[in-house]
């Protein structure tokens, strides 16, 4: 009998009560505790700053500079021209100035960096979805671990009050000394039985209810009452799995790399401007501190990259091939599981069946007992057998009614259902 209790360890949490609780709201109670959603909020803010960074493109670059030089040689004119002195360059040279770049056309750079930063965003978000259905299969196991302790224990309370019916029954008999002592010393030895079993049963709901409430963040006390609503299995043809979005979002962010790849060949026009004071200007023949400025426009283009950027654009297809392999593994993978899940559906459907013949007979052969045992045509021990014969198969029929359903419903997770 004890072989067909279940058992499930782990410590637990904070706390909350409530009379009944649904499957559905311990999805979406473990959702909102699991520790990574923060993650969500986190990564939205580190993307906007990046994209902050990234329009920083478009503003004007002001940077300060100063240099003092001393050389060997300048530049002089060895020419005696009469009546005119050439001068000459000191070979101590000084400037200090202030330029001024500005972007005018960046090849559509900046967009492109946006753009895969909101690609990065949606796949690490995506991510950390396919993190959070993952919990949904630890949240129904101990789901439906707890409700199949809690119709065990309903099981094992009305044998045990059938039980102490017939030792109130025995007890009278003896004291009336027409049943021996030793009848009622068996059924008090079999509800001490019973007794050891709830206390097993017990310890295995405490740590059912625990897990619930480390996944949920709320303690979920054994007053509470966990309801299931029983539906069918999901006819959609397609998965519709957290890791599909996955699979879509990081291909997606391959095609921004390849597209921000090529933006980095386009040539980029920019305005600038620089003003200054040094020893000597811009006036080379003028050996004395004076202020100066230019100003003017540029153009950059990185002709030849030796074919580079091709080898990376080539990288990132085939990473995208390896992505499709996954994916097509991945939904392999989803197609096992499901041909797996639905025999075991049907063979509990077909257990179901057999399991209220049997109930049936046992509670027929438990009654013929009873009503044997008060004609003492058959001792306490043929009776207690029979009855522990019933109780087996009521607790076969309750735990093969929570497998049924918790079947179905790891069925529909496998094929992607929406908890939120």
């Amino acid at each position: 009998m004890r072989k067909l209790i279940l058992f499930l360890l782990l410590p637990a949490q904070l706390a909350f009560a409530q009379e009944n609780i649904s499957l559905n709201d311990c999805y979406g109670w473990a959702r909102e505790n699991y520790p990574n959603l923060k993650q969500t909020e986190i990564r939205k803010e580190i993307s906007e700053l990046n994209k902050k960074n990234n329009q920083t493109g478009y503003l004007p670059q002001v940077s300060v500079n100063g240099q003092a030089t001393y050389q060997s040689d300048v530049t002089h004119i060895n020419i005696d021209i009469p009546n005119m002195a050439i001068p000459s360059v000191s070979k101590d040279q000084y400037k200090a100035y202030a330029e001024i770049r500005q972007t005018i056309w960046d090849g559509g750079l900046v967009a492109a960096n946006d753009q895969l930063e909101e690609a990065m965003l949606q796949s690490n978000l995506s991510q950390l979805e396919v993190e959070l259905y993952k919990l949904n299969e630890q949240v129904a196991r101990a789901f439906f671990a707890a409700l199949a302790i809690d119709k065990q224990k309903k099981v094992l309370e009305a044998q045990k009050k059938v039980l102490l019916e017939k030792l109130k029954a025995a007890q009278s008999g003896i004291k009336h000394q027409v049943v021996e002592q030793s009848a009622a010393l068996i059924l008090e030895a079999e509800i001490l039985n019973l007794e050891q079993s709830k206390i097993e049963i017990n310890a295995a709901e405490k740590a059912a209810l625990q897990m619930l409430a480390i996944l949920t963040g709320k303690t979920i006390e054994e007053s509470s009452s966990l309801k299931y609503s029983s539906s069918g299995i999901s006819e959609q043809q397609s998965f519709r799995r957290p890791e599909s979005a996955l699979f879509e979002t990081q291909k997606i962010q391959l095609d921004k790399q390849s597209e921000l790849l090529e933006k980095n060949r386009n040539p980029r026009l920019f305005g600038f401007g620089q003003a200054g004071y040094g020893k000597p200007g811009l006036n080379m023949l003028n050996n004395e501190f004076d202020t100066y400025y230019m100003v003017g426009l540029g153009l950059s283009w990185n002709v030849f990259d030796w074919k580079k950027t091709t080898r990376q654009k080539q990288e990132l297809r085939l990473q995208q091939q390896l992505i499709d392999r996954q994916e097509e593994t991945f939904n392999q993978n989803l197609e096992i599981l499901l041909a797996q899940q639905n025999e075991q559906i049907k063979k509990l459907e077909t257990l179901l069946k057999t399991d209220v013949q049997l109930v049936s007979l046992r509670t027929k052969i438990a009654r013929a007992s009873a009503s044997k045992l008060e004609n003492e045509t058959i001792t306490t021990s043929d009776y207690i057998q029979d009855i522990q014969a019933e109780t087996v198969a009521k607790l076969n029929y309750e735990l093969h009614k929570i497998q049924f359903n918790e079947a179905k419903e790891k069925y529909n997770l496998i094929k992607g259902k929406n908890t939120r």
